[in-house]
């Protein structure tokens, strides 16, 4: 069985992406880190909003 495809997920404020399969080295996240493995008290790196506030983006 194979993983589902990787998503990115988009921030209802200030649009930052965040992308499965890239991740956010920068942020301490690994390439390939799936959003459910986030935190639930993680926030946007660039704004603060909360994860519950990101809405996952169709590109």
């Amino acid at each position: 069985m194979t993983d589902a495809p990787y998503k990115t997920w988009q921030c209802r404020t200030c649009g930052y992406l965040y992308d499965e399969a890239a991740g956010d080295p920068a942020e301490g996240l690994a390439p390939g880190t799936r959003w459910r493995d986030l935190p639930d008290d993680w926030v946007c790196p660039l704004c603060g909003t909360p994860k519950a506030d990101f809405d996952m983006a169709e590109l």
